[in-house]
């Protein structure tokens, strides 16, 4: 039974079978002709969508809900909707610097948290033989929901802002668990994105303990953890094991045999990490178990290891890739046999033009990300740049690009840029997978700016 692997895997035991977990979120949505927004606000439309994962993809394991914004949505933030993602925050009730309460820490009454334990309760009474996972806002990026953009000069300038907004966050996110376990969850996945976005010293001094927090709690309550993050969280992976998590989901950026060589250190089990937009929206079926062949070749997936997307699965993914990736997993000799010529299509590089950086007015800021709406790590590098934009914009200018775009996945090989999200300044990767602050931003253009052939 699919569920019963997944415990095996977390009990770090030795697996005959590969466990396969994806990450449906707003694409569930997708399979039942909803909306992301119907499907996130709406139960009966949510849990219908989820019965036809269980049903198509035949998951080991599967999430509730993916949407990092409900906590934020409850304690404040604006949200902006959009037909295919999750929503994404835009306002920061935070940003004056003060701290929230312990009574405003959500309760089960609250928001949109009564739909999502109630669609918890009915899929766990509908589904007996797969492992159900409750995710829930991480601390750092539920901090910089709230605060805003500012939070990461706050790690410079005023930790003491820092630590008391974390340890809010932290009892938010054990209330959650709390919710969570109570309506039936196997797993509880801490998501947090931004970890990507912060060194591991700064990780580890800061928010290191909070997280701990967390973890042990839900290890008290007798469930299993597993702490999610996106972007290139290759430096990130020792310190997020010293946070006691009973697994790790990496995404693309990182390379799963390197990290898996790390998280086997700490008897941790990782999960990741096929390609969201390469492979799995824009790939053939061919393409897609390929990947996975490659994908668990590479490592020892005897012990612990899920197969799982890198990440939210996009809205518009073919049904069809996503069975490939299923029944690849439940019979990888099979489909190894069958791909074992295969080679994909290469993309068409010699279209894209590359700008002339140096003979120009201005410098030109360049923001490549996987989606700036749905990945909170490119949210906040955005903004780095968009609201910072007054103090450069007589140096500067800037475009974004979306790896969710065929032409922008095209630019970004030929830029030679490996993770997401990243900033160039005139055609230099500044900064990778780490958000500047404001006096690291503008210092950068002027130096830039210096270079220019005007």
């Amino acid at each position: 039974m699919g569920k019963e692997l997944i415990f095996q895997a977390l009990r770090h035991e030795k697996l005959d079978k590969i466990p396969w977990v994806p990450f449906a979120g707003v694409h569930a949505g997708k399979l039942k002709g909803y909306s992301a927004k119907e499907l996130l606000t709406d139960e009966d439309k949510l849990y219908d969508s989820l019965m036809e994962v269980h049903k198509l993809y035949m998951p080991d394991g599967m999430p509730i809900m993916f949407d990092l914004q409900l906590e934020a949505e409850i304690l404040g933030c604006d949200l902006l909707w959009a037909e295919f993602n999750p929503p994404s925050v835009t306002s920061h009730p935070c940003e004056d610097g003060h701290i929230p309460s312990d009574d405003q820490i959500p309760k089960a009454t609250e928001g949109r948290i009564p739909m999502v334990l109630n669609t918890m309760k009915r899929v766990k009474a509908s589904v007996d033989d797969t492992a159900l996972y409750g995710l829930l806002c991480g601390p750092l990026t539920l901090a910089s929901h709230l605060r805003g953009s500012d939070f990461f000069m706050d790690m410079f300038n005023n930790k003491q802002l820092v630590e008391e907004l974390m340890t809010f966050c932290t009892k938010v996110a054990i209330q959650m668990a709390d919710y969570y376990i109570d309506a039936g969850m196997d797993v509880i996945a801490v998501v947090d994105p931004l970890v990507s976005q912060v060194s591991p010293k700064f990780f580890a001094k800061l928010m290191g303990t909070h997280f701990t927090k967390v973890f042990d709690h839900i290890r008290e309550r007798g469930k299993f953890s597993a702490f999610f993050v996106c972007g290139n969280a290759t430096k990130q992976i020792g310190v997020m094991c010293d946070t006691h998590p009973d697994s790790i989901h990496v995404d693309e950026n990182v390379n799963l045999a390197n990290a898996k060589k790390t998280t086997d250190e700490y008897n941790i089990l990782l999960g990741g990490n096929i390609p969201l937009t390469t492979t799995m929206l824009f790939g053939t079926q061919q393409d897609n178990m390929k990947c996975v062949v490659d994908l668990i070749d590479s490592i020892d997936h005897s012990q612990n290891f899920i197969l799982s997307p890198g990440c939210d699965m996009p809205y518009d993914c073919p049904i069809e890739n996503t069975i490939a990736v299923a029944q690849t997993a439940k019979n990888p000799e099979e489909v190894r046999e069958m791909v074992k010529n295969y080679t994909a299509v290469e993309d068409n590089l010699h279209s894209i033009e590359i700008p002339d950086y140096v003979n120009r007015d201005k410098v030109l800021i360049e923001l490549f990300t996987l989606d700036p709406e749905q990945c909170a790590a490119c949210t906040y590098m955005v903004a780095a740049v968009v609201d910072n934009f007054e103090a450069i914009q007589d140096m500067a200018e800037y475009v974004i690009y979306q790896y969710n775009r065929k032409e922008d996945i095209a630019r970004t090989k030929k830029m030679g840029v490996a993770n997401l999200p990243t900033m160039c300044i005139s055609g230099e990767q500044k900064y990778i997978s780490i958000i500047p602050s404001k006096e690291e931003l503008v210092a950068s253009v002027k130096e830039a700016y210096g270079k220019l052939n005007r």
